[in-house]
């Protein structure tokens, strides 16, 4: 969720009007915005702007008006604006919105000054910003409903007709080289206009803001195959050839279309199972009694969903195990192949995992991960249980996980009671994965297998571009392809084109996307104009600028080479684009000198002029104790249902039976997990069980009934044995709904042996467990 918030130290100021223009090309969103805030109150008010940011938006321009004063943010270069913000006053200010604000993450803040009775402040805004997709392809826009201005709904929602609002000004301009098909507004809206033949461009109007105060979301549907799009912008003619804004940027996002097929042995995955150790607080439990004991017990919750996920992990890819406290350890040094051995040797080191109370390095763990080199053709997938706070390395943890998003995925498990929620949830976002909140209602064994399902979905892999460019001019990657895309979701990268072409009159170019689906093989191939449109605002050079200069960082790029740092810190100044080589400064002047200083390149002397003074502007890291953003639909349906059966409970005259009914419920649903519990712990690594007591003992049956009712003696015990454990699993299939992936295990494994009698074998185990399961079991 992205947002912006506007925080006074009392109640908030009114938002009198809004004037937003946004230009959407394709999946890159140009937003210039004026907000029109008044303090109605009879006070003063200390004021303070506030506005969230993530890893894929650009803030280039910031200024709020009051009267005849002007408040402007400028990038500075960073060690001179450290030493400007130490001759700022009021810097305690920010440091109060640290300590207090609800909010997490990274924000830009501005502290705005007293704001008199009856005063307005204009706040103008512009930002650029990647629009995430959907499952259904669209280009998805937000924009919070804090800042719409307030309406009267009872009055509008008796109108017959609905005008427009008077203080709303809400224009969206869509472009795309496909062509826009339609748009899904939340809100009322203008009819889709066209402004050209082609539909190629389009243009809309909001009517009113969203109902009830509901964030506006904007989707955005183009014609033609979403596979492959590119965007190409036209240099600066300011600017020398050569630098990246003196040379065209081309953005192409990849979508890959992924079928659903089996991955082959070579593909499938390294899965990385991370586990907090405050979360095994009680005594270390031996691996054959989890079957026996009650799923509420605190760490063998824990210790079941350990061993039903690597019970369900396929045959071929390769495993890990870590837990971390003051320290990390690992179950191997590295990753391992996942065998019968390997299996049978983690499963019973689980019980090892000694309970730790002390830090949570989680940093080290990840930076330690992060530093082993990835498996070829294994997409690396975290699934980290947590439910200590990570203390004052949050940031820290966040700039890890951007820095190698395009390489893992994260699935995040905090416990109800973990102060890491926000953490937890951010890693996900930003690695594509999931974030599943795990309350005292809810079973984690469950949703962790959930995501491994999902985590064992199908991916592209071995992604390629292969550019056609016309003679004279040359690619230069700047944000290279990732090395898996996983289902449905899509990857931008960026690109400069260098030269100049030989031929004016050819004026298209063309890229190939190359991937993998298993063993299955795909390319499609885009052509795009190489002469857009002209766009003075340069959107996607400020993208590309933000993933150049990360780059630079992340290389080690500094003062000592001088060349490349100076050309950064002057392309980051220059589009208005944090980087880690420049910091933000805000200075409050009169209009007229700013108006003077906007021709003029920033200079430390304006900052010590009469007329001008610094005031507390930064870009910092908010630490909310409060999982603002979690909802939780199925733990509410919980609570509600639950809250019905006690007044039920308190009406009904025989309460003693229904307790007696409610026990025996109970005691068949302990019984039932149970058998469940002991029925996987038997299952062997590559899907199959062995004819054993023990199974029998499971199913509720004797060894010798078993053996007895055998169809034939062709049919190998293995075979006989999994058939009754798979007919078993899927007539509970309604009670334990994810046992799905255990199944298909067994198939898998059935499958592939010579000569199975399975028919016979499907009669046998329905009249041995007295049910009635069709052949259609067996199919994958």
């Amino acid at each position: 969720q992205r947002g912006i918030w506007f925080f006074s130290s009392y109640s908030e100021m009114e938002l009198e009007s809004v004037i937003v223009n946004v230009t959407i090309q394709d999946f890159v969103a140009d937003v210039v915005s004026e907000l029109f805030f008044r303090n109605t109150h009879q006070v003063p008010k200390e004021t303070m702007f506030v506005f969230p940011v993530d890893s894929d938006t650009v803030v280039h321009t910031f200024y709020a008006t009051m009267g005849d004063t002007r408040i402007e943010a400028m990038l500075w270069e960073k060690e001179e604006a450290q030493q400007l913000c130490k001759a700022t006053s009021g810097m305690e200010n920010l440091g109060y919105l640290q300590n207090q604000w609800d909010l997490w993450g990274p924000v830009f803040a501005c502290f705005l000054g007293t704001l008199p009775p009856n005063s307005k402040v204009t706040i103008s805004l512009c930002y650029v910003q990647e629009l995430p997709m959907q499952p259904d392809g669209a280009a998805q826009f937000c924009w919070p409903h804090e800042l719409f201005p307030r309406t009267n709904y009872i009055r509008r929602h008796s109108s017959e007709e609905e005008t427009e609002s008077e203080n709303l000004h809400f224009s969206i301009c869509l472009n795309s080289a496909h062509g826009v098909s339609h748009i899904a507004i939340n809100s009322s809206y203008t009819p889709l206009q066209y402004t050209t033949p082609d539909q190629t461009s389009a243009v809309v109007s909001l009517k009113c803001p969203p109902w009830m105060q509901a964030d506006l979301n904007v989707l955005v549907y183009y014609r033609g195959s979403h596979t492959l799009n590119a965007v190409v912008e036209r240099r600066d003619p300011k600017a020398p050839p050569g630098s990246l804004l003196g040379d065209p940027v081309v953005m192409v996002t990849l979508m890959p279309s992924i079928p659903e097929v089996e991955p082959s042995p070579g593909h499938l995955g390294e899965f990385l199972f991370l586990m907090d150790c405050s979360l095994f607080q009680d005594a270390q439990v031996p691996p054959e009694e989890f079957p026996h004991l009650s799923s509420a017990h605190p760490s063998v919750c824990l210790q079941n969903t350990l061993l039903f996920l690597l019970k369900s992990l396929p045959l071929g890819c390769y495993f890990n195990i870590y837990s971390f406290g003051a320290t990390f350890k690992a179950f191997y040094l590295q990753s391992v192949e996942y065998t019968q051995e390997s299996m049978d040797n983690a499963v019973g080191r689980i019980s090892s995992i000694c309970p730790d109370l002390g830090g949570c390095d989680l940093l080290g763990l990840l930076r330690f991960i992060y530093s082993t080199p990835l498996l070829h053709g294994h997409a690396r997938q975290l699934f980290i249980f947590i439910q200590r706070k990570i203390s004052s390395e949050e940031e820290a943890v966040m700039a890890e996980v951007y820095r190698y998003r395009d390489h893992h995925r994260c699935f995040c498990f905090p416990t109800n009671r973990c102060d890491s929620f926000n953490l937890s949830q951010a890693m996900a976002l930003e690695t594509k994965g999931e974030c599943v909140c795990i309350h005292s209602r809810m079973d984690m064994t469950s949703e962790a297998v959930k995501c491994l399902q999902r985590a064992l979905q199908p991916l592209a892999s071995g992604i390629s571009l292969h550019w056609e460019l016309p003679p004279g001019l040359e690619v230069s990657m700047i944000r290279k392809a990732p090395d898996m895309i996983f289902q449905g979701h899509k990857s931008s990268i960026y690109a400069q084109i260098h030269g100049q072409t030989q031929d004016p009159k050819v004026g298209e170019g063309a890229v190939t996307l190359q991937y993998h689906v298993g063993s299955q093989s795909f390319d499609y191939t885009l052509r795009f104009s190489l002469s857009p449109s002209a766009d003075n605002r340069l959107p996607v050079h400020r993208m590309a600028m933000m993933h150049l200069l990360w780059k630079l960082a992340w290389e080690g790029t500094s003062r000592t080479e001088k060349d490349i740092w100076h050309n950064a810190v002057k392309s980051s100044l220059s589009l208005g684009v944090l980087s880690p080589f420049t910091s933000i400064v805000a200075v409050r002047m009169k209009q007229r000198d700013a108006w003077h200083h906007d021709s003029l390149p920033p200079d430390s002397s304006m900052f010590f002029s009469p007329s001008c003074n610094l005031v507390p502007c930064q870009l910092l890291w908010l630490s909310s104790f409060r999982p603002a953003l979690f909802k939780s639909t199925k733990f509410w349906m919980v609570q509600k249902c639950q809250f019905l059966l006690e007044i039920l409970d308190r009406k009904t005259r025989d309460t003693e039976a229904l307790t007696q009914l409610s026990a025996t419920c109970k005691g068949k649903e302990k019984l039932l997990s149970q058998a469940f519990s002991k029925l996987v712990a038997l299952q062997k690594a590559n899907g199959s069980w062995a004819l054993t007591t023990a199974l029998a003992s499971a199913l509720g049956l004797s060894k010798a009934d078993v053996e007895l009712q055998r169809p034939s003696a062709d049919v190998q015990p293995t075979v006989w044995a999994t058939v009754l454990a798979l007919v078993w699993l899927h007539q509970y299939k309604w009670k334990v709904s994810w046992s799905e992936i255990l199944e298909t295990k067994a198939r898998s494994w059935l499958r592939d042996q010579a000569e199975v009698q399975l028919d016979a074998c499907l009669e046998a185990a329905n009249s041995l467990l007295g049910c009635f399961v069709e052949p259609t079991i067996f199919r994958i």
